[in-house]
Parts: structure tokens; C-alpha cells; sequence
């Protein structure tokens, strides 16, 4: 990466459910591609090996007590980005699917567009996406692609890639208020309303490692209903304005012990 980077406070966001067999991949890759990122796992309440593998490799760890889904991942993620003074967030799926090969592509776009990226994202669709993308994932991408790209009224290729790096302006937006249904679509909007400028990488990503991905007719009917409802109200929701570096008022997240996290919190473990 060029010096200059090296100034800034960077971090990897690698959302996690029972991912023992890719996470440390994930770590790894990270550790080896973009070095200067720090990371942070977030356990979303994993009952196999997914926190230990993730510790032995190095990362911070947030365990959550029971599943918030991936909106509740990725808010934990960002709460703990500004708390600690992050200047650049990416989310790295812990499944594998996200290749981070691509993070100093991604990180340099985002310093060099300046004013005009507050988020670089990695779209598959603007050439070879590197694996056969099941024919309900491209329709419905490329109508939310569609639709995203009338009300933004900027180019979208692929609205449902959850791989997007972010600048401070990004961090301070989602630490406090981050969709949690099927979050990746309707972030775009939210960005959008708060004037936050949006730019795309061409990226390849991988299939799922492990388990099962596949998305049926049934299932992707559901899909495209839920999304377009989350769009809708996207649409009339008021949101809150950026803090300027400060953190949330509320839900913020801390560091817990032990004791507290059998209350219930949110827990950070893990080595530098």
C-alpha cells in the first residue's frame, strides 16, 4: 500500500454466524493482503468454533449473546469503529465470499476520489462476478440495480454486494442507525439521503465455503418482497444526521467484562 495510507486508522468489519472453517481463512487473508487493517470479528452468536478459531488468528472479537442477523452485526461493527477512532471501515463477510486481494484497490479509490466517495463498494457485475451467481440473485439484483439507480440517480451496478468499504462520514452515519433486514440495499438509500457519495470497484468473489446458499423461486419472491417493503420505508423514514466524530448517544458500544456479558451485552475479547 502507498505510505500515505499508513496514516490512517483502518479496519476490517468481518461478520460472523458459525463460520469455524472460513473465518481464520478470512483472518488471514486480511493479515496478508491488506496488512494494516486491523481486525475485528463479530460473533453474531455462534454456537461452534467460530470465536476461538477467530482469536487464535489474531482479531478482536464482539460476541453478541443470541443473533441480531447481519444489520446487527454490521451496527456493532461500526459502533466499534468510531468508539476507537477508525478513519476506514470495510465489511468482510466472514463465509469467504469477499476476496481481500481487493481492499488496497478499494481503499486507494476511496483516498483518491476524495469528496467524491464516502463509500467504495465491490460489484461483481461489471464483468466476470468469478462464480455462477444463481439466476434468482441476478434478477433481483438487477432490478433493485434498477431502482436504486432511478432515486439515487447514479449508476448502481450491484446493490446486494455487502462489500463496501466506508469512509468517517460513513462510520459516524451507520454506528447510529443501520438497516437490519436484508441491510445492503437499503443502505444505499441511506447515504443518499445524507448526501454521502458513493463509487464501485469491479471485483471477483468467491461462492459460499462452506454450507448451503441456494435461493429458490419461493425464497427469492420472498426476498424481493422484503427488500422492496425496506426500500419503501426507507423512503419515508427521517434519518439522523452524522455526529461529527462523536459517538452515539445511545446503544453505544463498550468494552464489557465477564460478569456483564452473561447479562446480556455485547462482549470484546480477543489480542491485538
Amino acid at each position: 500500500m502507498p505510505e500515505s495510507t499508513r496514516k490512517l486508522k483502518l479496519l476490517a468489519i468481518v461478520p460472523a454466524l458459525n463460520e469455524e472453517d472460513m473465518v481464520g481463512r478470512v483472518v488471514r487473508d486480511i493479515n496478508r493482503h491488506a496488512p494494516d487493517f486491523d481486525v475485528v470479528v463479530i460473533d453474531d452468536g455462534s454456537v461452534d468454533n467460530t470465536v476461538a478459531v477467530a482469536e487464535a488468528m489474531g482479531a478482536v472479537v464482539i460476541r453478541h449473546p443470541f443473533n441480531l442477523g447481519i444489520g446487527g452485526a454490521m451496527q456493532s461493527g461500526y459502533k466499534f469503529a468510531l468508539r476507537n477512532g477508525y478513519d476506514v471501515a470495510v465489511q468482510v463477510d466472514g463465509d469467504g465470499q469477499h476476496k481481500p486481494e481487493y481492499l488496497p484497490e478499494m481503499l486507494e479509490k476511496l483516498r483518491t476520489a476524495g469528496d467524491d466517495a464516502d463509500m467504495v463498494y465491490g460489484t461483481r457485475f461489471r464483468g466476470d462476478p468469478g462464480y455462477k451467481v444463481p439466476i434468482g440473485r441476478r434478477v433481483g439484483n438487477l432490478i433493485f440495480a434498477i431502482l436504486l439507480t432511478l432515486l439515487v440517480r447514479q449508476r448502481i451496478t450491484d446493490p446486494t454486494s455487502g462489500f463496501r468499504m466506508t469512509n468517517r462520514k460513513g462510520i459516524e452515519l451507520f454506528a447510529r442507525d443501520y438497516p437490519h433486514d436484508y441491510p445492503e440495499v437499503e443502505a444505499i438509500l441511506m447515504l443518499h439521503h445524507h448526501r454521502l457519495r458513493i463509487q464501485e470497484v469491479q471485483v471477483r468473489m468467491n461462492a459460499r465455503g462452506f454450507g448451503r446458499s441456494s435461493i429458490d423461486y419461493p425464497r427469492a419472491a420472498y426476498y424481493m418482497a422484503k427488500v422492496m417493503l425496506a426500500l419503501f420505508v426507507g423512503l419515508l423514514r427521517r434519518r439522523p444526521t452524522p455526529m461529527d466524530g462523536r459517538p452515539p448517544e445511545t446503544g453505544e458500544f463498550e468494552s464489557v467484562t465477564p460478569s456483564a456479558a452473561t447479562a446480556g451485552g455485547p462482549s470484546e475479547s480477543g489480542r491485538t
